[in-house]
């Protein structure tokens, strides 16, 4: 269970022929839920800081992507628009008819392609310490660890992960215990790496015309904020907010990011 109330709903549901773990709690407020889209491997209790920052009234609806969490890994790979046509699928058979999309490192490739696949579903668009292209301008040892993610290894990943993220990390390693148990290694990962092979949003990104929020950290080694600029420059109505922290800043900046994204979810 995510620990965060008991108006959260966990459970598994069938999407379009997949088992997907999922958790929900309803708006109770004018404003649509959030649908938020989880970085690699991580399943839907890595979020519980971000969700306890954000107001009670507000709904949302998690998944653990397939291969991650309670989603059993599937049996094929897939692309990014095949998991988008899912989600839509998945707010369809909640009968939630429009949503603010939220996306993390990975799950920021998934929400820019959600908003551009399915425009009428998506309100407005978050997008955090993600990029239009993976991996732009990371380091030739950054770029390594991503490909072999020596990170999640329980005895020598801790200094790699505090050199991978940067941010708060470095100067408060016991940040990184709220991924404890939380992350998987059962193959599901490596789907995720495929689905981004060949995938950018730089030939469609000007037609994503919904507000966005891009938010970053201004010390993220993983995808520096040179990223950040670039999808704020090219999105045609996106607004960039820094926060002093790395590519976990959703986690570990959450208390500060909360109120962010809520204002940005009520500005008229």
């Amino acid at each position: 269970m995510l620990g965060i109330d008991r108006g959260v709903d966990v459970r598994q549901i069938e999407v379009r022929g997949r088992s997907i773990r999922i958790a929900t709690r309803p708006s109770t407020n004018s404003l649509p839920p959030l649908l938020i889209m989880n970085g690699s491997r991580c399943s839907v209790e890595v979020l519980a800081p971000l969700l306890e920052a954000l107001d009670p009234a507000t709904g949302f609806v998690c998944f653990d992507p397939p291969g991650i969490g309670g989603s059993p890994r599937p049996r094929r790979p897939y692309l990014l628009p095949e998991i988008s046509c899912m989600l839509n699928a998945l707010l369809r058979d909640l009968d939630i008819p429009e949503a603010d999309v939220l996306g993390v490192s990975w799950g920021g490739a998934l929400a820019q392609q959600f908003a551009f696949q399915h425009r009428r579903r998506c309100r407005r668009l978050i997008l955090v310490s993600t990029g239009a292209v993976p991996f732009v301008k990371p380091s030739w040892v950054i770029a390594r660890e991503v490909v072999a993610p020596r990170r999640f290894d329980p005895v020598r990943g801790r200094d790699v992960a505090i050199q991978l993220y940067g941010g708060k990390v470095r100067a408060d390693p016991d940040l990184l215990d709220v991924f404890k148990g939380l992350v998987t290694n059962d193959g599901g990962e490596r789907y995720q790496q495929l689905a981004l092979l060949g995938w950018t949003t730089l030939p469609f990104l000007r037609l994503i015309r919904q507000r966005t929020l891009v938010l970053h950290g201004d010390q993220d080694q993983l995808v520096p904020p040179f990223n950040a600029r670039l999808l704020a420059r090219l999105l045609p109505n996106a607004q960039l907010h820094l926060v002093p922290d790395g590519h976990l800043a959703l986690v570990t900046s959450a208390q500060e990011i909360g109120p962010v994204i809520e204002a940005f979810r009520t500005a008229s």
